[in-house]
């Protein structure tokens, strides 16, 4: 009879052991960068953004932080990410947490600067929510190499750089309510909602996700998005990374060679090493990205639903299931980069499913993939204001904000307009040129044949 106590005995000692023994996820943290709350007020003076769109309540402290996370093989390896934290509060104040996912970089270094998307975790942050922006897998100071658009590791870089914070916070005197939220732009909009999919389906019990907005997100990468590899793209850069990425993952091909045609097999494989940026690989293709793929490959992917990378893209798409807690998609149907239709499928989706809390929001009709981000921004960050007022399921937002708000997107508009028609005057005479030129050499060709 007395087996009974020793054995409780036994395990509650072995319990505690276990977890006063486990691994931090923290590793290292240092504060490299302070805006101060009158240096932000005049930043945003000087770029004409409204208090009343952008309120600046606190100072920033940012912090860089490393930690361990998952390589995709289950291996541990360090990442890292930024956390921007209000101060000056007058009181102690639990904050909201922002979990923001950025968009796709391809350069492995990240510095810390009030601009780009950078100034979105500002934004947030100078009003009072707590920001972690992860680098992802291999960026920033990390292990190993990005994987481009793969969901768990994107997502398992988020949550560790939550359970990082977590362990951070009372060293730097830190408190966070339990309001979580998760948004991102572009990449950061897959990887928004492939962090909100996998933690209501896996980690449900350990994060309580308020709301999430994810913004113009490649959500169904073997669907609508895939028709960007057919047609003349802005990002035909964005192909190969995808393979070189989902080769790391899935380990589909043993030679490059037999998946990218001369020279692309040779030159292409040194350029995603994190040395170079997109724009200058984007100048080096094709402006049909199926055209850096052997002919046969291209006809295998189209014939064959099983074929390795399409199978790849069809596990990393995370539009179809059921969000259990309020969202919101926000998109431009002018943008370039990814297509607007990912938007509508995924809410087409989600509501064919059963989900009441999804909610869509067309930004803008004119404006394209960068000029769409910053309003996208501010509607998602209404949408979580309205939480932090009590509500359940989110709202659009002050019927004031919402018009200051349009009066800056309808100038924008304009502009872009205007710009896409100097373009494409531009296109249409670089392309009257190139036919000209042609025409000359084969009128010449025939001469001297002739002669």
């Amino acid at each position: 009879m007395r087996i009974l106590p020793f054995l409780a005995f036994f395990f509650s000692t072995f319990l505690l052991f276990a977890q006063s023994t486990k691994i931090p996820t923290l590793i290292s943290y240092e504060l490299v960068k302070t805006y101060t709350k009158e240096a932000l007020q005049q930043r945003w003076k000087e770029q004409g953004v409204p208090q009343a769109v952008a309120p600046v309540r606190y100072s920033i402290d940012v912090y860089e932080i490393v930690y361990r996370t998952k390589w995709h093989d289950g291996s541990t390896i360090k990442a890292s990410g930024l956390y921007f934290v209000p101060t000056d509060s007058t009181k102690v104040e639990a904050m909201p947490m922002v979990c923001y996912h950025h968009g796709t970089q391809i350069k492995k270094d990240r510095t810390v600067r009030l601009g780009g998307e950078q100034a979105i975790c500002v934004g947030f942050a100078a009003d009072g929510y707590l920001v972690a922006r992860p680098d992802y897998i291999g960026l920033g100071k990390g292990d190993k190499k990005h994987l481009y658009h793969h969901v768990p590791t994107q997502s398992g870089a988020s949550m560790d750089l939550l359970r990082a914070i977590k362990e951070l916070n009372p060293r730097i005197k830190v408190s966070q309510n339990n309001l979580l939220f998760a948004t991102g732009y572009s990449q950061g909009g897959h990887a928004t909602m492939g962090f909100h999919k996998t933690v209501q389906e896996q980690y449900s019990e350990e994060f309580k996700i308020t709301a999430s907005a994810p913004m113009s997100g490649a959500y169904d990468l073997a669907g609508v998005q895939e028709e960007t590899m057919f047609k003349e793209y802005s990002h035909p850069g964005y192909l190969p990374y995808l393979f070189f990425s989902f080769q790391e993952v899935y380990g589909f091909y043993n030679n490059i060679s037999d998946i990218l045609v001369a020279p692309y097999d040779t030159i292409l494989p040194p350029l995603y090493k994190g040395q170079h940026s997109m724009g200058y690989i984007n100048r080096l293709l094709p402006s049909i990205p199926k055209d850096v793929l052997r002919p046969e490959v291209v006809e295998q992917y189209l014939a064959n639903d099983d074929f390795p990378f399409k199978k790849a893209l069809k596990e990393n798409s995370v539009h179809d299931w059921k969000p259990e807690q309020p969202m919101l998609l926000c998109y431009c149907q002018a943008d370039e980069q990814v297509s607007y239709k990912n938007a509508l499928v995924a809410y087409d989706k989600m509501k064919e499913n059963g989900s009441d809390l999804v909610r869509i929001k067309q930004v803008n009709k004119h404006l394209g993939h960068r000029d769409c981000a910053m309003f996208a921004v501010m509607h998602a960050k209404m949408f979580f204001d309205s939480f932090r007022k009590g509500s359940k399921k989110g709202t659009a937002g002050p019927l004031g904000k919402r018009f200051l708000i349009g009066i800056g997107k309808s100038s924008l508009a304009k502009k872009a307009k205007k710009r896409r028609k100097r373009r494409a005057k531009v296109l249409a005479a670089q392309k009257a040129a190139k036919q000209s030129n042609n025409k000359k050499t084969v009128q010449k060709e025939d001469s001297k044949n002739k002669g």
